[in-house]
C-alpha cells in the first residue's frame, strides 16, 4: 500500500470517527442526562453483566489506566453503588460487585441510553437502518478479528452473478492488477451458464455468513461427454483460511460425482496460489501449463483435473 492510500485511510477512519461520536453524543461531558461520563457508564455496564470482576479484570477489558479506575471505583463506593468482597490477597484482586442501589442506577443509565439510540434509529429510514445494523456488525467483526458466524452454501438468487462479477473484477486489480478483460471473462461465463443452464448436469453455490457473500464457485458441463468444468471459483480476502474455499470446492466436486461426471477439470493461472492449494488438497492433478498474456499481465495458464471415480 503506498503512503497516499494510507493517509486517505487514516482520513477516511477519522472522519467515521468524528461523525459517530458526535450523532451518538459521545463527547457530552454526561452520557445520555445522567451524572455518568463515557467511561464510567463502561464501568458500570462491565460490573452489571459479569460477577466478580476485579479492579484488574476492568483494566484489562476496558484498556483504562490504573489511577483513573481507581479514583472512579472510589467514587463508585463513596456513592454506595458497588461493594468488594474480601479476599487474602487484597488489592485489585478484591471481587467488585454493584449493590442494590448500584443495579438500580445502572437500570436507569440503560434506559437512558436505549432512548437515545432508539430516537437516532427512528429518524431513519428502514433501507437506511438496516444499512447502518449490518455495517456496525461488520466493523465489530473486523475490530474484534472475527470472521463472523456460520458458513452457509446457497442456490443462487436474483443479482448474484451481478455480484460475483463485481467482486471477482475488484480482487482482481486489486491482489494482481489485472484490467477489465477478466471482467469481460466472467461476464461471458456466466451469460452463456445462464443461457444453457442444465439443472441435471450444472449448478451454482454462494457461500454466506451472516448473510453477507464470501464466496462462490459454479459447475459447467464440458465440452466432452462426463467431463465437467469447476468455475469461477472466488473467495472473499477476509475470510481466506476459514474453509470457505474448501467448502465450495467439495460441494462442486460431489455434485460433479454424483451426477455421473467422471472428470472434472479447471483453468487457473500460476499466480493464484491459495487457490492452487485448495485444488491440489482435493486432489486436482496439473496437466497443462503454457504461458499467456491476459487481463494486461503476461501469466502462465495451468489446466487441472480430478478423476472422479477416484475416492
Amino acid at each position: 500500500m503506498t503512503l497516499t492510500n494510507d493517509h486517505s485511510d487514516v482520513a477516511a477512519l477519522r472522519a467515521f470517527n468524528r461523525l459517530y461520536t458526535n450523532r451518538l453524543g459521545l463527547l457530552n461531558a454526561h452520557l445520555d442526562q445522567s451524572p455518568f461520563t463515557l467511561t464510567e457508564a463502561r464501568i458500570l455496564y462491565e460490573l452489571a453483566h459479569a460477577q466478580a470482576l476485579t479492579a484488574a479484570d476492568l483494566m484489562r477489558i476496558l484498556q483504562v489506566d490504573r489511577a483513573q479506575l481507581s479514583r472512579t471505583l472510589k467514587r463508585f463506593a463513596d456513592r454506595g453503588l458497588l461493594e468488594k468482597a474480601d479476599h487474602p490477597q487484597g488489592g485489585r484482586r478484591q471481587p467488585i460487585s454493584l449493590t442494590a442501589l448500584g443495579c438500580e442506577t445502572f437500570a436507569a443509565l440503560e434506559e437512558n441510553t436505549r432512548t437515545a439510540i432508539g430516537a437516532l434509529l427512528d429518524t431513519l429510514a428502514p433501507a437506511e437502518r438496516r444499512r447502518l445494523i449490518a455495517a456496525t456488525g461488520i466493523v465489530s467483526d473486523v475490530l474484534s478479528k472475527k470472521t463472523g458466524g456460520e458458513l452457509h452454501l446457497r442456490d443462487l438468487k436474483p443479482g448474484d452473478l451481478g455480484w460475483i462479477i463485481h467482486r471477482q473484477t475488484i480482487l482482481y486489480v486489486e491482489e494482481h492488477g489485472w484490467n477489465q478483460e477478466y471482467e469481460a471473462l466472467a461476464a461471458g461465463i456466466l451469460a452463456d451458464f445462464v443461457k444453457s443452464f442444465d439443472p441435471a448436469r450444472e449448478a451454482a453455490w454462494i457461500a454466506e455468513i451472516d448473510g453477507r457473500i464470501v464466496g462462490s464457485i459454479f459447475l459447467v458441463a464440458g465440452d466432452k461427454p462426463g467431463v465437467a468444468k469447476l468455475r469461477l471459483l472466488y473467495v472473499e480476502p477476509d475470510t481466506r483460511g476459514c474453509g470457505v474455499g474448501a467448502a465450495l470446492v467439495s460441494a462442486c466436486i460431489e455434485r460433479a460425482r454424483s451426477v455421473g461426471y467422471h472428470t472434472l477439470s479447471l483453468w487457473t493461472n500460476s499466480v493464484l496460489a491459495p487457490a492452487r492449494r485448495l485444488y491440489q488438497r482435493a486432489g486436482f492433478i496439473l496437466v497443462e501449463e503454457a504461458p499467456h498474456h491476459s487481463f494486461g499481465k503476461d501469466l502462465v495458464g495451468q489446466t487441472w483435473s480430478l478423476d472422479l471415480r477416484e475416492r
